[in-house]
């Protein structure tokens, strides 16, 4: 379907909680699964990273998540109406990114371990055991669909940094 624009941090679309799906099959949730997919391929293609984008993140307030883990490990697919049925007590710190604050690095604390559950894009309930790198990033896209950011979750309120590029020479 279409590249969208990402919204970046201080956009209040960013701060909504988003509405359940109902219909899978609508037109509306196959176009937004669509263009979820190719704005995480363009975003990853002109950025060096990106495995996950949330459907609030392009302006759309459902609870629709597109993952696909550079590794191969887990996607591409769609998550819907996903959400944590289980956290480990295990938790792991780490440096968080979004494309919503692509320079951005905040210092959180997420759980090591996760079960999510979903409907996949045929409308079939799934689970998925997400451990280390998968279960950050669930974590991360479910807040979204919260309205929470990962600026939100800051170590001591405030523990941030800036990512350095690269400066290529044309």
């Amino acid at each position: 379907m279409a590249v969208r624009q990402i919204l970046l941090l201080g956009d209040q679309r960013l701060r909504g909680e988003s509405a359940e799906i109902v219909d899978v099959g609508a037109a509306e949730v196959r176009a937004a699964i669509e263009d979820l997919g190719e704005t995480l391929a363009d975003f990853r293609l002109r950025n060096g990273f990106g495995r996950g984008i949330a459907a609030p993140q392009i302006g759309i307030g459902q609870r629709l998540l597109f993952v696909d883990m550079r590794d191969g490990s887990f996607g591409p697919t769609p998550l819907i109406n996903p959400r944590i049925v289980r956290a480990s007590p295990e938790t792991m710190e780490l440096w968080d990114d979004c494309f919503s604050f692509p320079d951005l690095l905040v210092r959180v604390n997420r759980h090591l371990e996760v079960d999510v559950a979903y409907l996949d894009g045929e409308g079939r309930s799934r689970i998925v055991t997400a451990r280390g790198d998968l279960s950050e990033l669930l974590q991360h896209e479910i807040d979204h669909l919260d309205g929470i950011l990962a600026v939100d979750r800051a170590i001591g309120g405030s523990e941030t940094g800036i990512r350095r590029r690269e400066v290529v020479n044309a």
